[in-house]
């Protein structure tokens, strides 16, 4: 059994380290902040309190996390390699990580900029000064079964002379790329970003969508979205008043309600099974559009990707009770994330597991009786 440190880091986006650490408090009053910088969090456990083997920090701001092992000093970094396995010990990782913290200003980050060449210099450096006995894996682009609850080395470049070392278990599939940054990249005929944001809520949600899967999009104009599911062999109903754009339309398996939701026909979800939102509205008002289709009597959805906008980041505080909202329409599978390609706002996935189709009702008709 691996020692814990009494300290965990977190890495989220540039701008939202306050609303983490009120995250953190809720849920985990035993964790205090410590140090910590634009867009890198250091939390540690009070008093004689311990982490165990199998403490989980489920924060929905935390792009990543682990254990903090300490920090190291940046001069040649040949020697600073070299440091980074002092404080590893005897930890049996089979992998290394390197990613530089957000320090861009409050909501200018922009995930599609590629990290520096000299994040991939460190990350090879460091895993050259690898002792013998250890057994690294290359960093891969598929999460592999076989490297699950597997240690990772973690390096967070959080000054260019100042190095965060850390450790980190290879669980849900954003665990196995530095930062839980998927390797995502914006297609040519992508007509929007939000491309980007469905892609990675897919990756992320690991949803067990059939191929040929019925999916509605509520607010799906101009149409990125809606791509990527296209892009997957989906069909998709698109329910939104605006204009959807061209090549989006031209596609044999969109179709288009130009209406809002509450105005939507029901009888056109009937055979859908998974639900995507993205409304540009505060969260109340998507999560009532989403209720009025989800607990109506013959529509059966079976799971959700939700998009909750936060015009202000005191709502971040509001996401329990917008989650236990959900789950009370029978989705036991609820949670949360700030994606990469999340401004402010976060995605939510949730599943009905088993999934229950609610009973059909059959109205019979009032039978007349024959005269005598």
């Amino acid at each position: 059994m691996t020692t814990l440190p009494p300290f965990i880091f977190a890495t989220c986006q540039s701008g939202v380290e306050n609303v983490l650490k009120r995250e953190a408090a809720r849920q985990y009053p035993f964790l205090r902040p410590a140090f910590s910088r634009r867009g890198f969090v250091t939390l540690k456990f009070a008093d004689a309190t311990q982490p165990l083997e199998g403490f989980r920090f489920e924060a929905v701001f935390a792009r990543a996390w682990g254990f903090t092992l300490g920090r190291v000093e940046v001069g040649d970094q040949a020697e600073a390699a070299r440091q980074v396995w002092k404080l590893i010990g005897e930890i049996p990782v089979r992998m290394v990580h390197v990613w530089p913290r957000d320090s861009a200003p409050p909501g200018q980050s922009d995930p599609d900029t590629p990290w520096p060449d000299e994040v991939e210099q460190i990350r090879s450096l460091i895993s050259a000064a690898a002792p013998e006995s250890v057994n690294l894996v290359a960093p891969d682009t598929t999460p592999r079964r076989g490297l699950r609850g597997q240690w990772v080395l973690d390096c967070i470049i959080v000054d260019p002379d100042e190095w965060w070392v850390g450790i980190h278990r290879l669980e849900g599939p954003e665990t196995f790329y530095p930062g839980g940054r998927f390797p995502l990249c914006l297609p040519e005929h992508a007509v929007s970003r939000a491309y980007l944001k469905m892609e990675e809520a897919l990756r992320w949600s690991q949803f067990p969508v059939p191929p040929n899967a019925r999916w509605a999009e509520l607010g799906s104009a101009p149409g990125g979205a809606s791509q990527a599911l296209l892009d997957r062999g989906y069909e998709v109903l698109g329910v939104d008043p605006a204009e959807m754009h061209p090549a989006v339309l031209k596609h044999p398996k969109f179709t288009h309600l130009r209406r809002r939701t509450t105005q939507a026909p029901r009888r056109a979800f009937r055979k859908i099974r998974w639900l995507a939102a993205d409304i540009n509205a505060a969260p109340n008002y998507t999560l009532d559009a989403v209720e009025s289709l989800v607990t109506y009597p013959q529509i059966n959805i079976r799971g959700m990707i939700l998009t909750l906008k936060l015009p202000e980041w005191t709502l971040a505080d509001r996401i329990p009770e917008y989650l236990e909202r959900i789950r009370s329409w029978g989705y036991n599978v609820v949670r949360a994330r700030h994606l990469w390609y999340n401004k402010q706002e976060i995605c939510v996935a949730a599943l009905m597991r088993p999934f229950k189709r609610k009973p059909v009702v059959v109205r019979q008709k009032a039978r007349r009786k024959r005269p005598t």
